[in-house]
C-alpha cells in the first residue's frame, strides 16, 4: 500500500497557558522533533467486564500519563496514512486503507461528510479531511472516550468526568476553540453553595449532583438536538440543555457502570450497563421543562451490556454484550425481541447502523457486517484487519450508485492504535464480500456468523 508518511505538513501546538484547554492548527515550523509513542498497559476494555466489576474504582482514576507532554510542542504529525490508490474507484468494495497513530489506543470516532474526528488515550482529538490530517485540538484530561457532533459544535466526553465543547473558528476552519465545559464553572460554584445539592460518592466523599465523578462512557443527542445526554461509570445519566449547557437532570440509572446510551423511537432513551440490563426512559413535559421517567427493563442478563445502536429509519434497537452476542428489538412491534446475531467469539464493544446494514466491532479484532432484509438478518462479511480489539465505529453514506446500490464508508478505531477505512456495499452477497481489487492480506476473512431469529 502507498505510504504518505512524509506528505504531511509539520505542526506546532498553539497553547494558552492561562487555560487548561488548548487548540492547535497545521502550521509550518523549522523543527523536526518527534512525539515519542506512549504505551498503556490497559489493553482490555472496561466495557467487557462482568456485572460483578466494582465500578466505584475506575481503572483510569490513576493513569500513568507522561505529564511532560501536556504542553510540549508537536512539530511532526504522529499519524501515518496508508490509503490504496484504488480507493477512488467507486466500484471498489473492501479495505481502503489505514490511519496509524503513535499517540495511543483509539477510543472514540465521529464522522460528518469529509471530516473524521478521532479520540484516544492521548490528550488530542485529531481531525481528518478526506483521509488527510487536517487539524486537531487537545485538553489536559487524557482519555477521550466519546465524541459527538451537533451542528457547528463538537462535544467530547473525558476520563475526568467533564464534557468539553468545541467550535471551529470563523476565521480559519483549521482552528478549533474550546467554548465551554460541562458543567460550567459558574453552575458548579452556584450549585456547591447549597448542602442539599451534594450527593455521596465512593469512599464517603461528596460531590455536587451536576458533575460526573467517574469517567464519561458515552454521549448522545436528542432527536431535536436540544438535549445532550451523558452516561458515566458513576452509574448515572445526566441531561443537559444544549442551548445554555445547563444540567437539567441526574438519573440514577443502573447498579453498575453505564456503558452506552442512545435516543430513538420518538424520544425514548435507552441505556445499557455493566449490570447486564437495558432500560428504557421516557421523556415527559413538566411545566416549562422536561423530566425522564423509567419505563421498563428491556433486557436482564448475567453478562455486561457493552453497546447500543438505533436504526431510526426502521425502528430497530441493537444491543451488544460482553458474551459477543447482539440482541435486537423491533420498535414498530412494541419493542418485541426479534432475535440474536451471533458473529463474535469475544465481547461486542461497539455497534453502528446505516441504511439496512448493521456493523458490530469486537474484542476478537473483527467487524461483522449484517444486512437486514425485512425482519431477517444476514451476515454479509467479517472484516478482518485490526490486530487489537475494535473499540469504536463510525459510518457515512456515500452518494447512491447506479442501480440503487448504496455505498458506505466505515471507520473502525482499535486498541491497536489505528483507524481503518472500509468501503461497503449494501449489495454484497453473503460470503462474497471481496468485490473488485482488495488487499488480500487484510480483507475479508471467511464468513462465520450465525443468526438466531425469533419466529412469529
Amino acid at each position: 500500500m502507498a505510504t504518505e508518511e512524509n506528505s504531511h505538513p509539520k505542526q506546532a501546538l498553539q497553547t494558552d497557558l492561562n487555560e487548561d484547554e488548548y487548540s492547535f492548527q497545521i502550521s509550518h515550523t523549522s523543527e523536526t522533533s518527534h512525539l515519542p509513542p506512549r504505551l498503556s498497559s490497559d489493553y482490555s476494555s472496561p466495557l467487557a467486564t462482568s456485572p460483578t466489576r466494582d465500578s466505584s474504582a475506575s481503572p483510569y482514576l490513576d493513569p500513568s500519563w507522561d505529564q511532560s507532554h501536556q504542553t510540549s510542542p508537536l512539530s511532526r504529525s504522529p499519524w501515518t496514512s496508508h490509503v490504496e490508490n484504488n480507493s477512488t474507484n467507486y466500484s471498489y468494495t473492501g479495505l481502503m486503507g489505514s490511519l496509524v497513530r503513535e499517540e495511543g489506543h483509539i477510543y472514540s470516532l465521529a464522522a460528518s461528510g469529509d471530516l473524521l474526528y478521532t479520540g484516544s488515550d492521548s490528550k488530542n482529538i485529531r481531525v481528518w479531511k478526506n483521509h488527510k490530517e487536517f487539524s486537531g485540538f487537545k485538553s489536559n484530561s487524557g482519555l477521550v472516550k466519546a465524541i459527538i457532533l451537533s451542528g457547528e459544535r463538537i462535544f467530547t466526553g473525558h476520563q475526568d468526568g467533564k464534557i468539553r465543547v468545541w467550535k471551529v473558528s470563523g476565521k480559519d476552519s483549521s482552528v478549533y476553540n474550546r467554548i465551554g465545559t460541562l458543567p460550567t464553572l459558574m453552575a458548579y460554584i452556584k450549585t456547591s453553595m447549597k448542602p442539599s445539592n451534594y450527593i455521596q460518592t465512593r469512599r464517603n466523599r461528596n460531590t455536587v449532583w451536576i458533575k460526573h465523578f467517574d469517567a464519561i462512557s458515552c454521549l448522545s443527542m436528542s432527536e431535536d438536538q436540544k438535549l445532550l445526554y451523558s452516561a458515566s461509570w458513576d452509574k448515572t445519566i445526566k441531561v443537559w440543555r444544549a442551548s445554555d449547557s445547563k444540567c437539567l437532570e441526574s438519573i440514577k440509572a443502573h447498579d453498575d457502570a453505564v456503558n452506552s446510551i442512545v435516543v430513538g423511537f420518538n424520544g425514548l432513551l435507552f441505556s445499557g450497563s455493566a449490570d447486564g440490563t437495558v432500560k428504557i426512559w421516557r421523556k415527559e413535559s413538566q411545566g416549562k421543562g422536561t423530566k425522564h421517567f423509567f419505563s421498563q427493563t428491556l433486557l436482564k442478563q448475567e453478562c455486561a451490556v457493552t453497546a447500543l445502536a438505533v436504526d431510526p429509519s426502521s425502528n430497530y434497537l441493537y444491543c451488544g454484550s460482553s458474551d459477543g452476542l447482539v440482541n435486537f428489538w423491533q420498535g414498530d412491534k412494541l419493542l418485541s425481541h426479534g432475535g440474536v446475531l451471533r458473529g463474535h467469539k469475544l465481547a461486542t464493544l461497539c455497534l453502528a447502523a446505516a441504511g439496512n446494514l448493521i456493523f458490530s466491532g469486537s474484542a476478537d479484532n473483527n467487524i461483522c457486517v449484517w444486512k437486514r432484509d425485512g425482519g431477517e438478518h444476514i451476515c454479509l462479511s467479517v472484516l478482518s484487519g485490526h490486530s487489537g480489539p475494535v473499540k469504536c465505529l463510525a459510518v457515512e453514506e456515500e452518494q447512491e450508485q447506479k442501480g440503487g446500490d448504496k455505498q458506505f464508508i466505515v471507520y473502525s478505531g482499535s486498541l491497536d492504535k489505528s483507524v481503518k477505512i472500509w468501503r461497503i456495499s449494501s449489495q454484497l452477497v453473503p460470503n462474497q464480500a471481496e468485490v473488485g481489487t482488495s488487499p488480500p492480506q487484510n480483507f475479508p476473512s471467511s464468513n462465520s456468523c450465525r443468526v438466531s431469529q425469533r419466529r412469529k
